[in-house]
């Protein structure tokens, strides 16, 4: 199989198996705050073209141009639902409809900003010859972005010194060595990880309950 034929198989499988808990979410942004239900920003995919990524709105309207790029865990413009949705990584769940268009892998780098990737170094560039994705080693082991930068006088500033040569070094890392095998793996730990690890509870100690 190939990774194209794999990123639409699990979209199509994802998106008919969410689509009852996509509807609860924009119904609940639309009774939470005013604006749309989605955000949509520009980003760079595959060889540095641009395209328009789909989330659902998380933040207060206009809030791109209120404050920083980076997005600490306690901004006061990220809505109550916002909150949640962060906080469970079902903001991130949209995107699904961009690897369908072809935009976005499932597997794959984080897309960034246009600004963002102007930093990328010479061997950094090498993320642009691969599809954005959804999910990656770096989503895996960086952590909640969010909860790092809580409390941040900052945040763009201890982004960049503290995450982003992190995630640079992970990502390529999955550049170098990507396979569909890799994908497989990590898809499953995203579900173990973002799921599963969620909704059974653990005793003290990390034992199952």
């Amino acid at each position: 199989m190939s990774k194209r034929l794999f990123d639409i198989a699990v979209s199509v499988v994802a998106l008919v198996l969410i689509a009852p808990l996509l509807a609860a979410v924009a119904i609940a942004i639309k009774l939470g705050s005013a604006g749309p239900v989605f955000f949509r920003q520009a980003r760079i995919g595959l060889n540095g073209c641009s395209f328009q990524t789909y989330k659902f709105r998380t933040m207060i309207v206009g809030a791109d141009r209120m404050g920083p790029s980076s997005t600490a865990a306690d901004d006061p413009r990220i809505t109550p639902i916002g909150r949640v949705l962060r906080r469970l990584n079902l903001d991130e769940l949209p995107q699904f409809i961009n690897v369908l268009k072809g935009d976005m892998s499932v597997v794959g780098p984080r897309p960034q900003v246009p600004w963002a990737v102007e930093r990328y170094t010479l061997e950094e560039r090498a993320i642009l010859s691969v599809r954005p994705g959804i999910t990656d080693w770096a989503s895996l082991w960086v952590g909640d972005e969010g909860e790092r930068l809580r409390g941040s006088l900052d945040p763009d500033r201890d982004y960049f010194e503290k995450i982003w040569p992190e995630k640079r070094r992970l990502q390529l890392e999955y550049v170098h060595s990507r396979s569909l095998a890799v994908d497989v793996v990590i898809v499953l730990k995203t579900i173990k990880s973002h799921i599963l690890d969620r909704l059974v509870p653990r005793r003290p100690g990390g034992h199952v309950a």
